[in-house]
């Protein structure tokens, strides 16, 4: 009975088959099984009819999907291309309101999973800023490091070649092509901006010999950071700061690295953000921009991702990204892309957390556990299906008298370039 009147909400056919409390079953016998196991999975989807609505209904467990998460997600994906936003007609709103009013099911939706974030304040003051990090990156040290590799590198891993065949071995390859890059050599300033747990950091310094300032405004990392330090004995070549990028006082890097930060800084914020990254930078000095990119007309990461796990963030296309460091002052030599080599390290990503499952659930509770293997799974598919990009950008600050950026030329191995990934 109830599964029909849901098929309706789809324009009559469902993308994936569907199994309700009620024992009602429709929907592409070869397609996975979407599980509708209590009634509240209905009252949001009602409440919310869109992506935030069903990701509210999985999170909390009234939804569950049999079968392969990122099939379900891509079928649905296709479904809503072929027909448009998720916006059902008003009869079959109706009529799937009635046939739920029948059933039981309703009434108000329930309460938010606790895992949504909760900010308040000005969107990009000091304050939410932090607040936004924090969310996120402060989950505790000990999930990252059941998920990433042992470098604790939480962004785009880069799959060189074919002896490149683990997660540990792309990431460590994606360091050294930054390093690379921003060609790093003994006793070079490197600023690391939104430094992560330090893998990028203590990779400059140990492999060469840079010396770094590693900036983040996560306590957790800033404190991981500072330990694995200390275990190296590397205090003499990284400081570890706890700042806002605004409030930042230093100047003169030979090289700085933004890998995967500049999604957080806002719409409105970036050109200022930019400005900012040219005067840290020394005449000739080079900066590594490593950001994810959005198609389309919504800059954003999406309701889901918003609302779970980066709130604030704003994408937009790489090319737009591109004159915003121009008029700048920034003289872009190289764009990089890199979306393939999203794919793969997400799936890893949620390879490793399938394999420890029960362990992050202990660890973190189910809530959150379905947050990561949904939000692994879909950004996997949005990179695979190209709705995200992500890419590397370098560039140089020109010199004051106007002349070219680079002391050394930047032939392809320091620049790097696109390849097919394997």
């Amino acid at each position: 009975m109830l599964v029909p009147a849901a098929a309706g909400l789809f324009g009559g056919r469902a993308p994936v088959r569907v199994r309700a409390w009620d024992g009602s079953e429709a929907g592409p016998e070869d397609a996975v099984t979407v599980v509708l196991r209590d009634r509240a999975a209905l009252r949001r989807v009602l409440a919310r009819p869109d992506e935030l609505g069903l990701a509210r209904a999985y999170v909390s467990g009234e939804i569950d999907v049999e079968g392969d998460l990122t099939d379900a997600l891509a079928r649905v994906f296709a479904d809503l291309r072929d027909r448009g936003p998720f916006r059902p007609r008003p009869a079959a709103l109706a009529r799937a309101a009635h046939t739920a009013l029948v059933l039981g099911a309703v009434g108000a939706p329930p309460p938010p999973p606790a895992a949504e974030a909760r900010l308040s304040g000005r969107r990009h003051s000091r304050r939410r800023d932090a607040d936004a990090v924090s969310h996120h990156y402060d989950a505790g040290n000990e999930l990252y490091r059941m998920l990433l590799d042992p470098s604790m590198a939480y962004s785009c891993a880069y799959w060189s070649d074919a002896c490149v065949r683990t997660l540990d071995q792309a990431q460590n390859a994606k360091l050294d092509l930054v390093c690379r890059k921003l060609a790093l050599r003994p006793g070079a300033r490197l600023l690391d901006l939104g430094c992560g747990w330090g893998s990028l950091a203590l990779h400059a310094a140990e492999h060469h010999g840079a010396r770094v300032t590693a900036l983040t405004l996560s306590a957790e990392q800033a404190g991981y950071v500072r330990a694995r330090v200390a275990e190296r004995g590397l205090h003499e070549l990284v400081e570890v700061r706890e700042d806002h990028y605004r409030d930042f006082d230093g100047e003169g890097f030979d090289a700085v690295a933004v890998i995967e930060m500049g999604e957080h800084v806002g719409r409105r914020e970036y050109r200022a953000f930019a400005g900012r990254l040219r005067a840290l930078l020394a005449p000739h000095g080079r900066l590594l921009v490593q950001q994810m990119s959005r198609r389309g007309r919504r800059p954003g990461g999406g309701p889901f991702i918003e609302t779970y796990i980066a709130p604030d963030m704003h994408m937009r296309p790489v090319g737009r990204t591109v004159e915003r460091l121009e008029r700048a002052g920034l003289e872009v030599r190289d764009v990089h892309a890199l979306r393939e080599h999203y794919v793969r390290t997400a799936r890893a990503w949620a390879a490793e957390l399938e394999r420890r499952w029960d362990e992050v659930a202990a660890l973190m509770g189910a809530e959150t556990a379905r947050v990561w293997r949904l939000y692994l799974a879909g950004g996997a598919l949005a990179f695979e299906e190209g709705r995200m990009g992500v890419d590397q950008i370098l560039a140089v600050r020109r010199d004051p008298a106007g002349r070219g950026g680079a002391k050394a030329p930047l032939d392809g191995a320091a620049a790097g370039g696109a390849e097919r990934v394997r």
